[in-house]
């Protein structure tokens, strides 16, 4: 299985890093986070219409794909 910085080194489109990030199985996180950055991030991902964990995928996804921008 190719790992996030094999990928990199070749060069990757952004479209190429989204797609790696978003394929693989789901596995259990557990953050250590201050409950007031919990709560203004569960009140951004209503505002959003999506969940809390979706909101979390959605921000790293952004912030490692602009590796390849």
């Amino acid at each position: 299985m190719t790992e996030y910085k094999e990928l990199l080194e070749g060069n990757p489109s952004e479209t190429e890093i989204r797609s790696f990030l978003v394929d693989g199985e789901r596995v259990s996180v557990t953050l250590r986070i201050p409950e007031t950055l919990r709560d203004a991030a569960k009140d951004e991902a209503t505002l959003r219409g999506m969940s809390f964990s979706a909101f979390v995928r959605t921000c790293m996804i952004e912030e490692l794909a602009k590796r390849g921008a």
